[in-house]
């Protein structure tokens, strides 16, 4: 974006933003200019953003709101990447640094297995053994080549022992390695964050991460969606870029979500301050910042996708988020710690339910695939009889408000 057009776009932003929000909802979603105007509102701008997000989710949605009963799987913390806001990942001198053993993997799921929860979610570091050797005689005493090699058998376990479905979140993958890991997972994802190259920069947040190149992660979205795998992505807020560049990140996910139509759901997660990281005294975003954010992100996915919002990293004030527009908690454990914001515990199940209720909502309960992506097309055919059980089981858990659109035929943020 030039100077020219930052300066008039906040000319733009005092006089006319309510007529930019009736174009672009007019319109079905608004134009990259509109939305860099869009996300810098404020006051009475702001709340008519929200009311037109809201009422876009409305209209396709319904007034449901839906989360994943789910355990959090931490295969391993060691990693290759230094985000300057993890506090997941750790150096293997930390005595707090392992990867998980399968009797421990096990017991993982087996206790989300026993409260009723229904999705495994694996997360770990982006390759470690390229970089640790601990990682690497980690594996070796496991007796496997690769994390992937290691991560693609516990999910196996995971589903063939306790029927859990797993969702993946492996780091950058190559189109092999999403085919390697298709036939034992229900869903996958990783959160392209930004596009901003800037981040790369020393001093930023994504200095020192080769597995955090825009490039790199647009290509494994873009390699999930020709292999059809029900994906998850999302943007983090506050690690240093701009609204435009949040901006221009939720147009780089619609546009792939036009060609494949695969992407189940989106995140807009806030960052949060920690004390063992790097961006420990970074300001964080506010509420005000996330309710933009979030109308925006409607606005620009369209009304059919799925967004969310993380309801532990806001609490007392997550309820609002409903009022830009999201339909979907994420997934929230009875059992399990949030690795990636431990300091955060997840809201209660009766809390979440009445805070939804409040805002006007019913809450109701998902798997980790979205009811629209169990389908032969999405599900692997080793999947295919286990999801369509778990399903069944939930007893189909989100009404839809519209039939869905045949693939090819859905406009950005329609779901196929």
């Amino acid at each position: 974006m030039s100077l020219h057009s930052v300066d008039t776009a906040l000319g733009t932003r005092r006089t006319d933003l309510r007529r930019i929000l009736d174009r672009a909802l007019a319109r079905g979603r608004p134009t990259r200019e509109e939305a860099y105007a869009l996300i810098h509102a404020e006051g009475g701008d702001l709340a008519a953003l929200m009311a037109g997000a809201a009422a876009l989710r409305d209209a396709h949605h319904g007034r449901v709101v839906s989360y994943s009963r789910n355990v959090f799987v931490p295969l391993t913390n060691l990693c290759r990447d230094k985000c300057a806001y993890c506090t997941f990942a750790r150096p293997p001198t930390d005595p707090r640094a392992r990867t998980l053993t399968p009797d421990e993997v096990l017991a993982i799921a087996q206790a989300g297995q026993a409260q009723g929860c229904k999705e495994a979610l694996f997360s770990l570091g982006d390759r470690p053994e390229q970089v640790h050797a601990r990682a690497r005689e980690d594996l070796r005493r496991l007796g496997y080549p690769s994390t992937l090699a290691y991560l693609r058998d516990m999910c196996r376990l995971v589903v063939e022992e306790t029927g859990l479905l797993p969702h993946a979140n492996p780091g950058v993958l190559t189109p092999e390695e999403l085919a390697e890991l298709r036939p034992v997972t229900a869903s996958m994802g990783i959160m392209l964050e930004s596009v901003s190259e800037r981040l790369l920069e020393p001093g930023q947040a994504h200095f020192g991460c080769p597995d955090k190149v825009p490039a790199a992660r647009l290509a494994m979205m873009e390699a999930a969606g020709r292999l059809a795998i029900p994906f998850t992505t999302g943007i983090l807020i506050g690690i240093g870029e701009t609204r435009e560049e949040r901006v221009d990140s939720l147009f780089a996910i619609a546009e792939l979500h036009q060609r494949y139509g695969h992407i189940q759901e989106v995140i807009v997660q806030n960052f949060r301050a920690k004390p063992d990281i790097r961006f420990r005294d970074r300001p964080e975003p506010s509420v005000f910042e996330m309710l933009r954010t979030l109308a925006v992100a409607r606005l620009i996915l369209g009304g059919a996708m799925h967004i969310q919002a993380p309801p532990n990293l806001t609490p007392g004030a997550y309820g609002l988020y409903l009022l830009a527009g999201i339909d979907d908690w994420g997934g929230v454990s009875p059992v399990t710690l949030d690795r990636i914001n431990p300091e955060a515990p997840w809201p209660k199940l009766a809390e979440l339910r009445q805070v939804t209720q409040e805002a006007g909502h019913t809450l109701v309960e998902r798997l980790a695939i979205y009811p629209e992506y169990i389908t032969p097309q999405h599900v692997a055919p080793e999947m295919w009889t286990r999801v369509k059980r778990q399903a069944q089981a939930l007893a189909a858990p989100r009404p839809v408000a519209h039939p869905a659109h045949p693939v090819g035929s859905h406009s950005i943020g329609e779901r196929p």
